[in-house]
């Protein structure tokens, strides 16, 4: 885990990988600040329509930052993914390019449409897990820790398989699978590291790279992959 972490910021030195890093954090911030604009608009409007008085959209502004706050945590995570999924075979063909060429010959980019139904379903199961796990969620709410811990917990599962499909959708599941521990360690690190402000910018590309890593690198080929 700790070699696949040290590897993926190596990669960064890459200058495909920073291209790509470039990409992923511009898209992401576009992103939110359209949502944020978005919202902000559409709370004037139904605060206009409702007939309350906010003349300078000021209530608006500061609900819409709230909620984006709010939310900004779960919204972050599907944005995430879905950003991963338009970057992860090009940063996966730059890894691999440059630390493991004998993987990346053999190795089979899944076609657009192949990746797309992968990213809709892994955008499907962050959003039904999470809503699934909404009570629980309440519940924890009040004991103070159980709250992060539970959505640390269901998160990790999911980004750590997420990532793992990536690679078994180009060597299949005999060579793209990751161990059961790992692939946890790796779902945890990438969900925790969300949580960190600007740190979560650079999370998707590093996320993906340490996969590559987990999946071709030394400690993969010592242990039977599950």
């Amino acid at each position: 885990m700790l070699k696949a972490l040290m590897l993926s910021f190596q990669s960064l030195s890459d200058k495909r990988v920073q291209s790509l890093m470039v990409k992923v954090v511009l898209l992401t911030l576009v992103v939110f600040l359209t949502l944020g604009v978005g919202l902000w608009f559409a709370l004037d409007w139904t605060i206009s329509y409702l007939g309350w008085r906010d003349e300078d959209g000021l209530f608006a502004a500061a609900a819409a930052f709230a909620l984006m706050l709010l939310s900004g945590v779960l919204l972050f995570r599907i944005i995430a993914v879905a950003i991963t999924w338009i970057f992860a075979d090009d940063i996966i063909d730059a890894v691999e390019d440059r630390h493991y060429p004998e993987h990346a010959m053999l190795g089979k980019r899944p076609n657009l449409v192949s990746g797309l139904g992968m990213a809709m379903r892994s955008i499907a199961r962050v959003i039904g897990y999470n809503l699934l796990a909404l009570p629980l969620y309440v519940v924890l709410l009040f004991t103070g820790i159980g709250l992060p811990i539970a959505f640390l917990l269901v998160n990790a599962l999911l980004l750590g398989r997420d990532l793992e499909d990536m690679l078994i959708a180009r060597h299949g599941k005999a060579h793209g699978s990751i161990r059961k521990l790992p692939r946890l360690m790796l779902g945890f690190a990438g969900t925790a590291a969300m949580l960190i402000p600007f740190v979560n910018l650079f999370v998707p590309v590093i996320a993906t790279a340490m996969a590559v890593h987990m999946v071709h690198g030394p400690a993969a080929r010592q242990g039977v992959r599950a």
